[in-house]
């Protein structure tokens, strides 16, 4: 029988080519969207697509079971990839937003985590590949929110990897830099909805750095890959014999691993605080 591996986060960038990748190398994969359209439109590309929304735990659950009950109860990988942005200055993201980013990029990954483990420890194997970001190893200004997620990321699959060890399970990270996507196009709703950068203490900044980069279109940051890239590394993370427990993706995220590594923290701020 075909591998099995759940994706989450496919209506676009990372997810659809993750799907798409894996599914020409044999797998089968289910690519989970978290708007039905976008679940009939996957579906109509061959794809069996549950809807699967993080902020929803009732969809969560119904999206897993629709899985297992295709697979005979079966998973072999998961892949946690569904997330937002939410740029602006700390300061200025109120404490709901924060919670609502978290909702989505975190604790619905730990929901769907937690229901996938059972299954994979049952069966004696599995792969839970977490999609986490040149973000998750440093801090950029502007970005405290997306940041905050991606490090808590980062130090609960750790830990997990720690527990599981001696299982099967596996538990790697992912880690891409500047992927071409539509997450900066995405996050602007997030941005307009929460944050007043009008009646900020940093208006200026935002005008003279943020609003451009969210609205003016530039062209691909330097470095940037396209969302490929990322699926080369996933494609190694679920079929090494040993995963290693990291993979970065992009010259930028190599240079963050360097940096967080052997830099003191006020000669980093200095590197960083510029970006």
């Amino acid at each position: 029988m075909a591998k099995t591996i759940l994706i989450t986060g496919c209506s676009s960038g990372i997810g659809l080519a993750a799907a798409q990748g894996m599914r020409a190398r044999g797998w089968h994969v289910f690519a989970s969207c978290r708007q039905q359209r976008d679940c009939d439109r996957l579906r109509a590309m061959g794809f069996d697509s549950p809807r699967i929304d993080y902020d929803d735990a009732a969809s969560i659950a119904s999206g897993l079971a629709e899985v297992l009950e295709a697979t005979g109860g079966r998973l072999d990988a998961l892949f946690n990839n569904g997330a937002f942005g939410m740029p602006g200055a700390v300061e200025d993201v109120p404490t709901e937003a924060l919670r609502a980013i978290f909702e989505t990029n975190f604790f619905g990954w730990h929901e769907l985590t937690r229901r996938v483990i059972p299954v994979m420890r049952a069966q004696g194997h599995g792969r839970i590949v977490q999609c986490s970001s040149v973000l998750g190893l440093v801090a950029f200004p502007w970005r405290g929110a997306y940041v905050a997620t991606k490090y808590a990321l980062e130090g609960l699959s750790d830990t997990l990897r720690l527990e599981l060890k001696g299982t099967g399970i596996h538990v790697v990270l992912v880690e891409p830099g500047p992927i071409t996507s539509k997450l900066r196009e995405k996050a602007i709703p997030h941005f307009e909805r929460h944050i007043d950068w009008q009646g900020s203490a940093l208006r200026a900044k935002y005008e003279g750095s943020l609003l451009k980069r969210l609205y003016e279109d530039r062209g691909p940051d330097r470095f940037e890959l396209p969302p490929a890239a990322v699926t080369a590394k996933l494609i190694r993370a679920v079929e090494a014999r040993r995963p290693a427990p990291r993979y970065y993706v992009t010259t930028p995220t190599y240079i963050a691993g360097i940096l967080r590594r052997i830099l003191p923290t006020r000669l980093s701020d200095r590197v960083l605080g510029g970006i």
